[in-house]
């Protein structure tokens, strides 16, 4: 499986899709889906999160974009399809790079599993995780990085 978006891996995401810009998705494409994928998950987290932030949310990455049961006939994920599970924010939608100290990593991980999940709007990552235990037939990483402007 291979994943593309709107920046070369590694690279910088555009101000657009951050709370910089418009806080818009940014769209995944995926490609080379394995013929018997049931469904798509996207999570989007930031692993470089500064220690005030995982003590004030009590985690150790921040959840940015939570997605599942996305069709796999879907090869743009725009945030239109799926189910959106919840953010760090608490909120069941995509909250683009916004870190508060210096650029951070931005990964975006996309499974294909062999079933859909039997969960509700507002799942957290955890429970996505725990619900694909066993079901990840492919994943694909991407990493992008963003750093405010001063």
């Amino acid at each position: 499986m291979k994943l593309a978006t709107v920046f070369e891996p590694g690279k910088e995401i555009p101000s657009q899709y951050t709370c910089d810009g418009t806080n818009t998705v940014t769209p995944v494409t995926v490609s080379d889906i394995p013929p018997s994928t049931k469904s798509l998950v996207l999570i989007m987290d930031d692993p470089d999160i500064p220690e005030f932030v995982k003590q004030k949310f009590g985690i150790a990455v921040y959840d940015h974009w939570v997605l599942f049961n996305i069709l796999p006939t879907m090869k743009m994920i725009d945030g239109k399809n799926g189910i959106h599970g919840k953010n760090s924010s608490g909120k069941n939608a995509y909250t683009g790079p916004c870190p508060p100290d210096k650029r951070h990593r931005y990964v975006y991980t996309v499974f294909a599993l062999d079933c859909l999940l039997e969960l509700k709007e507002g799942a957290t990552k955890d429970e996505v995780i725990a619900a694909m235990k066993g079901h990840v037939i492919a994943q694909a990483e991407l990493m992008g990085t963003y750093e405010r402007k001063k």
